[in-house]
């Protein structure tokens, strides 16, 4: 007999799924409905998200995950985070979302510090220092006159709204935004300091509401789950046991950290790059972001468009086979943040570091995952120092974990057991969050519990310990 069914819509910044998921004996069963590239605009000089492509996308998506599951129980968006729709008074659009890796926001941050100081930011919003945050897209919209807008929705939290939700801030995500309260919850004070109107930015509500229904399918619940991608895959994250453990969600972006019962707001934490994000139930997710491997990825993109393509698989292949590399590169440097001319600026970098080029995109793409694995090694030593423990096992999930050669050089980095899985754990872990506000959960079973036994897990031993 078949079990209650939920529907994620995981939106990506390189890719977009739409996940079944059927919960049968305590276990959430996934399966693909739709997968499609996001769709980028890149229009007078301004990279933006094709709104209407992705809502064709995603109700085509819909639709037939209906056909396929006439019981549909509820849905839900997660997406990456700091980008947002500006809408007007009748609710709509004024114009695409900006890309965060436009340039409009070039320079703004470091301005934006005389009208309300670094400290100040971070003292209230606990939320790491980078370039394309909400905070100074919303500052450059003030500036430029570019969607002051009645109402600002994240990506996620627009896309819950189309499909009958009440127009909200999911709380895992306006926390990202560098624009929330960290002590009250509430949009902080200082932003009409640079002429934000707080009231045109929705309320915010916990992880797990239930925030309407689909107008045209109304047994169809719309949850706002966990918003931010990676607050749902770390409700995923399949940890048990008392001993200490660090998690990476690694995909375009790697985010390290740990999840915490409160935020760190001191000084330490801001010196060292590390955001204070809300998880599920009141957690925070302490964390560093890192590249990830978005600089692969763009290789990918620029080799297929120029007429010389290669398959990811084949690429990691070649890596595997080309050996050690000679060396690392920082990878969080900001040349590797914009769009285009990826392969000459990682040259670049090699070069600056003093070591060789590579002569095959093997081996330039194991230079890159070792690069990776060295910022993880780095990131878990400077959170470690700051939470006062040690971390004794890496829960590694989302689409990195299919790299076995990635998992391997994270262990050997770390010198600690990486355990790789689940694949899907940002959509697995909307799905759960979906599962259990509608009250389908087993008694006594936790999301995370359920997603260990929903998981296939692959544990990876460091040749040498830390």
């Amino acid at each position: 007999m078949p079990g209650p069914s939920y529907l994620a819509f995981d939106l990506g910044a390189s890719s977009c799924r739409a996940v079944l998921g059927e919960l049968r004996n305590g276990v959430m069963h996934l399966r693909d409905v739709h997968r499609f590239e996001t769709p980028i605009l890149d229009r007078q000089g301004h990279l933006a998200w094709d709104l209407a492509a992705l809502e064709a996308e995603t109700r085509a998506a819909f639709e037939l995950a209906v056909a396929d599951s006439p019981g549909l129980r509820s849905l839900s968006f997660d997406s990456w985070a700091v980008d947002y729709v500006p809408a007007g008074a009748g609710g709509e659009p004024l114009r695409d979302p900006f890309c965060y890796r436009d340039g409009r926001t070039e320079g703004v941050m470091n301005r934006a510090f005389a009208t309300v100081p670094a400290d100040e930011i971070f003292a209230e919003t606990g939320i790491q220092f980078l370039p394309f945050n909400t905070l100074w897209q919303a500052i450059a919209d003030v500036r430029d006159g570019t969607g002051p807008g009645a109402l600002h929705l994240s990506m996620a939290d627009w896309f819950n709204h189309r499909f009958g939700g009440e127009p909200v801030f999911e709380r895992s995500m306006a926390s990202a935004t560098q624009m929330l309260s960290a002590r009250t919850g509430l949009w902080a004070g200082f932003l009409a300091r640079f002429g934000i109107d707080a009231a045109r930015w929705p309320r915010v509500v916990p992880s797990g509401t239930v925030i309407g229904s689909v107008p045209w399918r109304p047994a169809v619940r719309v949850v706002a789950g966990c918003s931010h991608d990676t607050a749902a895959a770390v409700a995923a994250v399949p940890a048990s046991g008392d001993a200490p453990w660090a998690f990476v969600s690694s995909g375009t972006w790697s985010l390290l950290g740990a999840e915490l019962s409160a935020p760190d707001l001191s000084d330490e934490a801001r010196d060292a790059g590390f955001t204070n994000e809300a998880g599920l139930d009141g957690t925070t997710r302490f964390l560093r972001n890192l590249t990830g491997l978005w600089t692969l990825q763009e290789c990918v993109r620029e080799w297929n468009e120029a007429g010389t393509p290669v398959a990811w698989p084949d690429l990691v292949r070649a890596a595997e086979a080309s050996g050690p590399a000679e060396g690392t590169i920082d990878l969080e440097h900001p040349r590797f943040t914009p769009r285009g001319g990826m392969q000459a600026r990682l040259e670049t970098a090699i070069r600056d570091a003093g070591l060789p080029l590579p002569t095959t995109r093997g081996a330039l793409a194991r230079l890159v995952l070792e690069s990776i694995a060295d910022s993880y090694r780095r990131a878990l030593l400077s959170l470690d120092r700051l939470t006062g423990r040690r971390s004794e096992v890496l829960h590694l999930v989302g689409g990195g974990s299919r790299n076995a050669l990635l998992c391997r050089l994270a262990a050997d980095a770390c010198g600690i057991p990486v355990i790789a899985g689940p694949e899907e754990a940002s959509a697995l872990g909307n799905l759960l969050v979906q599962a259990r506000t509608m009250g389908d959960l087993p008694e006594g079973a936790s999301v995370r519990e359920t997603a260990a036994v929903s998981s296939a897990l692959v544990r990876y031993e460091p040749t040498r310990r830390s």
